[in-house]
């Protein structure tokens, strides 16, 4: 009966949100965006800056440039630049506006402050260098919760957790990925990671414990690149291709992961499908990797902005489109994370607008190599302490060597007497 339809079919909030170009005094006009053939976005963005990875003659290279600045970008514009090789992807740090992380094809991770002004000059100097990967590094993305702790993925299968604020490896995760690692996403608290890999396998880890605690094998048929992101009430979200080369959504519940809850054909193409998810709305975003391109006049590329939103209902703030969403202020420090714990995004209401929080430094603190236990997982040939070494034991062996240094000390200065007097003793039998 209709009543009861009505009552089974959501009506959904969200139905009637369009895509709309903004103008073009309010597009960015210019920009010479990377070649290089890779799947990343290529892009990233925060409350205070737009990064977008650039075409650099013998190196890496990316651009910011600050949201309140749109038009024709400057061709002298500064860069940042540092790597040696090819900028792979961006990622700016959720807890400060001023902190972006960049990976490259040299190996290496680089971790930057951005000034809240726009420098004259190129910038060159990284606060902190990670270096860890043996290959390639194409993925970096950082924990939605904990301070100062970014995930890398590189072409040697490996991923790596750092802590940027000392410039450690807390964990490797190794032997998981036998092949190309495609994509990794977190869950909204930073618990798990969901991993998509070239031998067609969707993998939940848990990092802390480096065990793969759910595995889907070709979740879609096709072997094209498979796309896996978590939802925030901890559903999977795939993006993928069938055997007839259509593009597929899924949707997967950890708890039953062998068959999807949802698997839908979209078109065919062979553009990959990033997915960008709003966890505030429950909404998905597709972006069709090659899907077609927009040219401004002149032949010049164009980033265009498209603004994305229902139509307004009144002039009223409408807290059930913005609810409550997770801040500038991480919810737990690095070593707690290692060590366990776990915690929900802080919330902050959008009532009032965000205010951009002032530029807060970056502090990397070099910690005493003999103050931190190893990163479990680290490849053989890593020297090792046992992983119960503590700061009292340490003391104690240090005080051993200070009372067997005046030993050797008292010994010598024994020794050296002792010669004096065999001296004397050979000279005056002479």
């Amino acid at each position: 009966p209709p009543a009861m339809s009505r009552r089974v079919v959501r009506q959904s909030k969200f139905r009637h949100v369009f895509g709309q170009p903004v103008k073009a005094d309010q597009m960015y006009e210019d920009i010479r965006v990377s070649k290089v053939t890779w799947d990343s976005s290529f892009c990233a963005v925060n409350p205070k800056f737009l990064a977008i990875i650039v075409e650099a003659g013998g190196g890496g290279a990316f651009i910011v440039l600050p949201l309140t600045k749109t038009g024709r970008v400057d061709k002298n514009h500064p860069l940042v630049t540092g790597h040696t090789a090819p900028v792979l992807d961006i990622d700016w740090c959720p807890h400060n506006d001023n902190v972006i992380a960049s990976a490259s094809e040299d190996t290496t991770i680089m971790v930057w402050q951005i000034p809240d002004y726009v420098p004259v000059r190129n910038i060159t100097e990284p606060v902190v260098t990670l270096e860890g990967h043996s290959k390639r590094v194409g993925i970096i993305s950082w924990h939605p919760t904990a301070r100062n702790v970014l995930l890398s993925a590189g072409c040697d299968n490996l991923v790596i957790l750092w802590n940027v604020g000392t410039g450690e490896m807390l964990l490797a995760l190794e032997d998981m990925h036998t092949d190309l690692i495609y994509n990794v996403g977190w869950n909204r608290n930073g618990s798990l990671l969901v991993t998509t890999c070239k031998d067609k396998k969707v993998r939940v880890i848990d990092p802390r414990k480096q065990q793969v605690v759910a595995e889907k094998a070709k979740p879609h048929d096709g072997a094209r690149p498979i796309r896996a992101i978590f939802m925030a009430d901890g559903k999977i979200f795939t993006t993928g291709f069938s055997k007839m080369s259509e593009r597929q959504l899924g949707l997967w519940d950890l708890k039953s992961f062998e068959e999807p809850i949802a698997l839908q054909e979209m078109d065919t193409s062979n553009g990959v499908l990033l997915p960008f998810y709003d966890p505030d709305s429950s909404i998905v975003y597709l972006c069709g990797k090659g899907d077609g391109g927009v040219w401004g006049g002149r032949g010049t590329p164009r980033l265009i902005t498209v603004s994305l939103a229902p139509p307004p209902q009144s002039d009223l703030f409408q807290d059930d489109l913005y609810p409550d969403t997770p801040g500038p202020e991480p919810a737990l420090e690095a070593d707690e994370w290692l060590s366990g714990k776990d915690a929900e995004p802080i919330l902050i209401s959008l009532r009032d607008g965000y205010v951009p929080v002032k530029n807060r430094e970056l502090k990397v603190v070099k910690k005493n190599i003999l103050d931190n236990k190893p990163p479990p997982g680290l490849r053989r040939g890593h020297s090792a302490c046992e992983p119960d070494f503590s700061r009292p034991a340490l003391e104690e062996v240090l005080q051993e060597i200070r009372a067997l240094k005046e030993m050797v000390q008292a010994q010598e200065k024994r020794i050296s007497d002792l010669e004096n007097k065999l001296c004397q003793f050979t000279n005056g039998t002479d």
